[in-house]
């Protein structure tokens, strides 16, 4: 379905308004073709809001994904939330992050069904063949985006360098990277100001797409400017949605049965989840498969391929791993495996994404205020450029599993590496879309287990 009847072709106007129900049939659509991970995703939502669609301003656009960079949980379908928010309030928010989510846990509960009750499957096992690689030139493609975008000057370069070698060679957490680069960017708002402004100290971010609905100089919408009472109520309501889901499954089951405590892991998931998927993917393995025994170590590696190769937050792998657990462990008895697997996963989906819709309905007015204001503003751009680094990292660790999928003592997977070659010049030279090049490769990929 066309979302887009309103583009105009005079630029220096803002296109017109965009109905609930135009966003919706949008973030639905996103929901199927979010792949490539939290970069692939930004990138993905910044080209068709920013410069196809024009919905948001760059500037606004990177602001509001500076608040989600320093936020628990996945900031992909956080700043698709805010923009939804921004843009329709709070229905706006709640649609756009459960968009974003939705066709992916589908997807995974009907792949996890697949794959604990038939096995491997060599048509499967193709298609993610040729994907991996693909993937892994998605992320360096937005890597390069986002990075052309933020990195507007040498200190901003420095800071993203720094991040890399930190995350890289030094191992240093996520959440030390972000607290560095936001004293760097305070620090550096105070002494160099002109550097530290959004877009890096060039004015504007530099290609500007034309006037956008909200535009860098649009006031705040009423709805999203900070009350005490609007905290308060959506708190109130958002501690609510918590709190009877759990005690509705303990007073049903008892605290230590197996969906109550996956309520409880995966709510404390959430909250490490700094950094993104592969922040918080030790914690998830050390309970998930160490503490509770809800799948195995090698469920646990398929289970990320899933999650790698789907639509969606790349965190949405808890959704395999509440699949498999529910399944394994025959919750409602070995007539209903499938009903206990897709509960479960259902039950881990909510706990996990529940506290990224109330951080961003808490957060976002406060934020709004904020868009302006040099000494918040300088942080979260020196943050931005911190990131660049960290999905470089990232990366680089699709690289190492794709290319060298036994470890370097292996061998080197030349048609992987085509494939990745391929996938690049795709994506750069020729502009394809994501969603090209996933589909392209994946056939690529079967083609060549079936020959090989």
């Amino acid at each position: 379905m066309d979302t887009s009847p309103q583009h105009t072709s005079d630029n220096t106007q803002p296109p017109a308004q965009v109905t609930l129900m135009q966003a919706f049939w949008y973030w639905l659509k996103l929901g199927f073709i979010s792949f490539g991970g939290p970069a692939g995703q930004i990138a993905l939502m910044h080209h068709d809001l920013v410069e196809k669609k024009r919905w948001i301003s760059d500037r606004r656009f990177l602001h509001a994904l500076n608040f989600c960079m320093v936020l628990p949980g996945p900031e992909a379908i956080q700043l698709a939330t805010y923009i939804g928010w921004l843009m329709h309030r709070t229905r706006g928010g709640i649609v756009a992050g459960v968009m974003f989510v939705l066709p992916s846990l589908f997807i995974l509960i009907a792949l996890s069904w697949l794959y604990i009750a038939f096995g491997e499957m060599p048509l499967i096992a193709g298609l993610f063949y040729g994907i991996k690689p693909a993937v892994t030139a998605i992320v360096v493609h937005a890597a390069h985006r986002i990075g052309s975008r933020a990195l507007k000057n040498n200190i901003l370069w420095a800071i993203a360098a720094a991040a890399f070698v930190a995350i890289f060679a030094l191992n240093v957490p996520f959440p030390a990277i972000v607290a560095a680069a936001a004293l760097i960017g305070y620090v550096g708002g105070r002494i160099a100001p002109d550097k530290f402004s959004a877009g890096g100290g060039h004015g504007k971010a530099g290609k500007s797409s034309g006037a956008a609905l909200i535009d860098d100089h649009t006031p705040t919408p009423q709805h999203a400017r900070f009350t005490w009472t609007g905290l308060m109520k959506v708190a109130i309501v958002g501690g609510l949605l918590w709190l009877l889901p759990m005690a509705i499954l303990t007073a049903s089951f008892g605290w230590d049965h197996t969906l109550t405590q996956m309520g409880w892991f995966f709510t404390k998931a959430a909250l490490l989840t700094f950094g993104g998927a592969y922040a918080v993917l030790p914690y998830v393995y050390q309970g998930a498969v160490g503490h509770y025994a809800w799948l195995t170590p090698t469920q646990m590696i398929d289970g990320l391929a899933l999650g790698e190769t789907t639509p969606g937050p790349l965190i949405m792998v808890v959704a395999f791993v509440g699949f498999i657990g529910g399944y394994t462990h025959a919750l409602f008895g070995v007539d209903n495996l499938f009903l206990a697997g897709a509960v479960a996963a259902t039950l881990v989906t909510w706990f996990t994404f529940l506290p990224s819709f109330i951080f961003i309905l808490v957060g976002g007015p406060l934020i709004e205020t904020t868009h302006g204001d040099l000494k918040f503003t300088a942080p979260l751009t020196a943050i931005t450029a911190a990131v660049v680094g960290v999905i470089l990292n990232l990366a680089m660790f699709f690289g190492y599993h794709v290319l060298w999928p036994k470890g370097f003592t292996g061998t080197f997977d030349w048609l992987s590496a085509l494939i990745a070659l391929a996938a690049a010049v795709a994506l750069f030279r020729y502009k394809r879309g994501v969603i090209e090049v996933i589909a392209a490769c994946a056939i690529i990929g079967l083609i060549l287990k079936t020959l090989l």
